[in-house]
């Protein structure tokens, strides 16, 4: 191992103790980088000097805050569009994440393209007969296709990139978007976990069952990013909960799930053979506790439940997009903390508890898009909340306020008059100039007009 990676594993450990998010640790470091500054002030003049050929007093304003030296002025932050935007959208959630992007890039004031999913083809093109309808198609169009046409528009330069999908696509979208630095926001996923701790009460028990199974096989979650990809719970508590889930499923869809309209079916072929394969290994299949038909005339899957699947399966490893739902159990409920940051950073954490010291350390101790505590899909429901990955399940937010400030620059914009100026911003510099400025640093305005005045030496 090298230097440099012996380094690199050093700061991650250092990062994996928790030690840099403790506010004692932070104060600290930030006070010694301003003694730094201080006592190493003459070593710093001298390299700016040997580097530069900057002077010392010149070096102090450049690197002082003066607020002082700008008096009086004003400055404004001003929103603009960042001017031609490609919205690339999803085929799990084809109107909701084509609409939610499109409407901030409108508000912000940009023209923009839409690329629907091929894989939601019916969505798609009532997407693009609406739009055309409605929209101003000067500065507003669908283009729909293929990841052909896909692959033609990525090698267009664009101001913004919006994109919703997977990780192996989001890689070819920022590679093209790096042609020309376009800022990119990328929605991912990850397979988002869902940790359920001991419940004791009954009406509890039955509103987590509820929840659970509407994020993870209701219409909408199904084959969503944000539904539920696996549940953590502790060893004791396994079979109770399983016992529960097998209960609530026929109440909550019926004796016959096949004929419930509250299941979605598999967007297609492709996909229901990929989910059908990841039953099929051995060692998946002998750990169904639950379910496990499918019907591929109709690309419907049964609600399957397994328990303690083989970690390195698929099934464990990929994001599911259907209504198969893996129960891994622990030793004790807190092993869920390193079970999740074991794994890439996931979109969102649900945690069933009661246990307030449990939730703190989900909260301090684990990396997340979102957590959502006693429920599931919420969070992407309300507006007021900024909706977004972190690592691997991406990077950027939106929804409301937050799309408008995705699609926008919030450009500086300072005024200042004629009318005053502060002379020794300016050369020839000498030790009462530094003075000056040593003392509009330290807001001593009564030093700075005593020196000005000559009442005061330098």
């Amino acid at each position: 191992m090298s230097q440099c990676e012996k380094d690199l594993e050093e700061l991650r450990e250092t990062f994996k103790s928790g030690k840099t998010r403790e506010e004692s640790w932070r104060r600290t470091q930030l006070k010694n980088l301003l003694r730094l500054l201080e006592e190493k002030e003459d070593d710093i003049f001298k390299a700016l000097k040997q580097d530069l050929g900057k002077h010392h007093v010149e070096a102090y304003r450049d690197e002082a805050k003066l607020p002082i030296a700008a008096f009086p002025s004003s400055a404004e932050l001003v929103p603009e569009p960042l001017g031609l935007v490609l919205i690339i959208s999803s085929w799990n959630f084809p109107f909701g994440i084509s609409l939610e992007p499109l409407i901030g890039a409108i508000a912000a004031g940009n023209v923009v393209v839409l690329k629907p999913s091929e894989q939601a083809p019916a969505s798609s093109s009532v997407l693009a007969k609406t739009i055309s309808t409605y929209l101003d198609n000067k500065a507003i169009k669908v283009i729909e296709g293929d990841n052909s046409v896909g692959d033609k528009l990525l090698q267009q330069k664009w101001d913004k990139i919006f994109f919703t999908g997977s990780t192996k696509v989001a890689k070819i979208v920022m590679a093209a978007a790096a042609n020309h630095l376009t800022p990119v926001t990328l929605e991912l996923g990850g397979k988002c976990p869902v940790i359920v701790d001991a419940l004791t009460s009954s009406w509890d028990k039955n509103i987590a069952m509820k929840r659970i199974l509407a994020g993870k096989f209701g219409t909408c979650a199904g084959q969503a990013c944000i539904g539920i990809d696996y549940i953590l719970v502790e060893k004791t508590y396994a079979n109770e909960l399983v016992q529960l889930i097998k209960d609530a499923i026929p109440k909550t869809f019926g004796e016959n799930p096949k004929e419930s309209h509250s299941i979605s079916r598999i967007i297609n072929r492709t996909h229901f053979l990929r989910l059908k394969n990841l039953l099929d290994e051995p060692k998946v299949k002998a750990s169904i506790v639950y379910g496990g038909s499918t019907d591929e005339d109709n690309l419907f899957i049964e609600p399957t439940v397994l328990l303690d699947p083989p970690l390195k399966a698929a099934i464990m490893t990929e994001e599911i997009f259907g209504p198969l739902l893996p129960i891994i159990t622990l030793d004790k409920i807190e092993d869920s903390i390193e079970f999740i940051n074991a794994r890439p950073k996931t979109l969102t954490i649900y945690a069933f508890t009661k246990d307030e010291a449990l939730k703190k350390k989900i909260i301090s101790r684990t990396s997340s898009g979102s957590v959502v505590f006693n429920d599931t899909i919420i969070q992407y429901a309300v507006d007021t909340l900024p909706f977004g990955g972190v690592g691997q399940s991406g990077f950027g937010r939106y929804h409301g306020k937050f799309s408008f400030d995705t699609f926008s620059h919030e450009k500086t914009v300072a005024r200042r008059s004629f009318l005053t100026d502060i002379w020794f911003r300016y050369p020839p510099w000498n030790n009462k100039s530094l003075q000056l400025f040593r003392s509009a640093y330290r807001y001593d305005y009564l030093s700075v007009v005593l020196i000005t005045l000559g009442l005061k030496k330098a």
